[in-house]
């Protein structure tokens, strides 16, 4: 059975730091590329970053170029997202998404707020 499953959301200061989990399971992680999307309040879900099945071609929206940093362990099957830095406007729950031959999985969100 596929499963993503985030972790390390909640609430941070306005440039605070946090560190978002993706553990993986059910599927064979390093065949897949894998992304970040976050969905704010009374908005759709939007892009945040992506990574390549080795660890690279990391790709970042231009919102959070600079100050997120995307990561995966293939051999823990894990993705991560490092966020510095915040704002207000990173408040949302973030999905992490696995992309491959197999299918397209969504994990079922971590909430993180940003205020102060």
């Amino acid at each position: 059975q596929v499963q993503l499953v985030e972790s390390g959301g909640g609430l941070v200061q306005p440039g605070g730091s946090l560190k978002l989990s993706c553990t993986a399971s059910g599927f064979t992680f390093s065949a897949y590329a894998m992304n970040w999307y976050r969905q704010a309040p009374g908005k759709g879900r939007e892009f945040v970053a992506a990574i390549g099945r080795a660890g690279d071609n990391a790709l970042l929206a231009d919102s959070v170029k600079g100050r997120f940093t995307i990561s995966r362990d293939n051999e823990q099957n894990t993705l991560s997202l490092e966020m510095n830095s915040v704002k207000a406007e990173d408040t949302g729950v973030y999905y992490c998404q696995a992309v491959g031959a197999g299918g397209n999985y969504w994990g079922q969100g971590t909430q993180v707020t940003v205020s102060s």
